[in-house]
Order: C-alpha cells, then sequence, then structure tokens
C-alpha cells in the first residue's frame, strides 16, 4: 500500500514539472515570436506630397478589436486629398494573440 501512495505522488511531482517546463517553453516561443509583415503599394501617379496619416488597431484572439484601417481612414487622419502611397504593416505582438493593423498613407 505504501508503494502505490509514494508512486501516485511521484507521479504526481512529475506532471507538475512536465507542465511547468511546459508552459515556460510557450511563454518563451510567444515572446520571441513577434513578427511584422509589411505591404508596400503605390496607388496613384500623384506627387508623394509632404501629409503622412495613419489608422490602426489591435485585434485579440482574431475575434475581438475595432479596427479601423482603412485607407480612408489614414486620408482623413492626416487630412490628405490625393492619395499618392499606401503603406500596410501586420504586426504580431503574440503570435496566437494580438495583431495590430497599421495603415500609412502619404500624399497631398
Amino acid at each position: 500500500m505504501y508503494f502505490y501512495i509514494r508512486s501516485f505522488f511521484t507521479k504526481k511531482r512529475q506532471f507538475i514539472r512536465l507542465g511547468v517546463i511546459a508552459a515556460l517553453v510557450f511563454a518563451v516561443i510567444a515572446l520571441i515570436g513577434c513578427q511584422s509583415v509589411n505591404f508596400p503599394v503605390v496607388i496613384f501617379n500623384a506627387n508623394i506630397g509632404t501629409k503622412v496619416g495613419q489608422a490602426s488597431g489591435h485585434i485579440i484572439l482574431s475575434v475581438f478589436g475595432n479596427v479601423d484601417d482603412s485607407v480612408l481612414a489614414a486620408a482623413k487622419n492626416g487630412g490628405i486629398t490625393e492619395i499618392a502611397t499606401v503603406h500596410t504593416q501586420v504586426k504580431w505582438l503574440l503570435p496566437p494573440l494580438v495583431k495590430t493593423y497599421t495603415t500609412t498613407v502619404t500624399g497631398e
């Protein structure tokens, strides 16, 4: 009887250690895994101009978020009426959890 009780607690400790190690590995991968993807696009045959506008937002768990990162929102934020270039950036802060979308517009 004593042997069975002791082996139960030994296995329990092993599972706890395994869980802690798995959590640490996941945390390291999540923190190292910050990524950024850039998409530069030229829209019109206009001068690049001096005005710059940005629009951005966050999405959590790919479900929750209120993101208006459209070209029109970025142009409105910069006071731009003639769009020359558009630059879109997607950044993963914690890869499965948080995404940030940013659109940058230049023009006059």
